[in-house]
């Protein structure tokens, strides 16, 4: 895993083995990263990474300058990487252990972006509880982003708030946006 951007450019970062996760490519986060770039301060916005994962997402969010980032992951291995990396490089990532849809229930901050990168296999039901459960618990501030990670089989444009979708590789970002009705 390498950070692409920002501080810690090019810095290479080696996760403990056998866990289970499947980090966005170089590829993925360099598109995501490009498009973020054009509608955000990354020192002026705060994040919700949701299925974090060994906190490959949290650490570009840090390494370009954001410092409220949460880190959400049910695995204890990856929550004691992230909180071991984000010690070493200085990030102010605060890195909780919990399953994310229990986590979304009780949580009462408000995020400018929500990335979620769940498991490929999740059932179509869990994608849509999660949608759900960022929008009717008013989790993103007004104007905010809600991503989702996904393969090319998962299909989220029927669902509300849907913005639109980016494809790289066998990854799919979909967007939800936060706008307000007047």
């Amino acid at each position: 895993m390498r950070i692409i951007s920002g501080k810690f450019k090019g810095k290479r970062l080696i996760a403990p083995k056998k866990i289970p996760t499947r980090p966005t490519t170089d590829m993925a986060k360099e598109g995501l990263f490009n498009i973020l770039n054009n509608h955000y301060y990354f020192d002026e916005c705060s994040v919700l990474d949701l299925f974090a994962g060994t906190g490959n997402i949290s650490y570009e969010f840090a390494s370009r300058g954001t410092t409220q980032i949460t880190a959400v992951e049910a695995n204890a291995r990856c929550v004691k990487f992230i909180e071991k990396t984000s010690q070493e490089l200085d990030f102010s990532i605060d890195a909780i252990k919990s399953d994310v849809f229990k986590y979304l229930l009780r949580v009462k901050i408000k995020a400018d972006i929500i990335f979620a990168d769940p498991p490929y296999a999740i059932i179509q039901e869990e994608f849509e509880q999660l949608v759900k459960l960022v929008f009717e618990n008013e989790l993103l501030h007004e104007n905010g982003l809600l991503i989702i990670e996904h393969s090319t089989h998962t299909k989220l444009s029927e669902l509300e708030q849907f913005s639109n979708s980016r494809k790289y590789g066998g990854s799919v970002f979909s967007f939800f946006e936060n706008k307000r009705e007047e």
